[in-house]
């Protein structure tokens, strides 16, 4: 029994490592932008963010499933690595076999398969807007490049904005556009930037000085 169970936790530490290896593996995308970088596994974080976002703004979806959707929807590039649109032209990624492979096994094996299942089917109101927040995370970034000069930003905001399929995940998309994305780094530009003063002073935060 006590080999089994070593098997077992084995096999879920190998999961762990392998499913962290996305920390280090690049969005190639960024190459053909011309700047910038981020992990596969940066880019799972902020689908996940606006996951959460997007399930606040539909009524009667299952948010515990769009999370979960969100956090393995890019799973299988540990083993495939990310593969850009003018990569898939060309090579085709076998995600099935990766994630096959890589859930085989673990005790949450087939609840893995099954969000695959669905993710890969995109018929559910979960997968769709998980889908908007995958390419809403996108248009964030791109959105910052293009305030900070990139040319070719905007064009892919262009494509980015096509693809999305909910009213909600087209709603956010245009205020996400509309503001600038440090608008909230410079909230109380006066108070803080002009006349910089202890936040936590009596009428500057949220309460007094915690000096006494």
């Amino acid at each position: 029994m006590t080999g089994s169970a070593e098997g077992r936790n084995g096999g879920l530490a190998d999961f762990v490592y392998e499913a962290l290896f996305l920390k280090r593996t690049p969005r190639s995308g960024y190459k053909f932008l011309g700047r910038g970088e981020e992990s596969v596994a940066e880019h799972s974080y902020g689908a996940i963010l606006v996951s959460f976002v997007l399930s606040r703004m539909r009524v009667g979806v299952d948010t515990e499933k769009m999370l979960k959707l969100a956090l393995f929807h890019d799973l299988p590039e540990a083993r495939t690595g990310d593969l850009n649109y003018m990569n898939k032209r060309y090579v085709k990624s076998l995600e099935d076999k990766a994630l096959a492979d890589l859930a085989a096994a673990l005790p949450f094996e087939d609840e893995l398969k099954e969000l695959r299942r669905e993710w890969v089917l995109g018929e559910s109101p979960e997968v769709r807007l998980v889908r908007d927040a995958d390419q809403l995370d996108m248009i964030a970034e791109l959105s910052r490049h293009e305030t900070e000069g990139s040319e070719s930003a905007g064009e892919w905001i262009r494509y980015a904005l096509k693809r999305l399929q909910t009213p909600e995940g087209k709603a956010l998309a245009a205020e996400l556009l509309r503001i600038r994305h440090d608008r909230w780094w410079f909230e109380k530009k006066d108070a803080f930037w002009v006349n910089p003063a202890d936040p936590f002073a009596a009428g500057n935060g949220e309460g007094g000085s915690d000096e006494g």
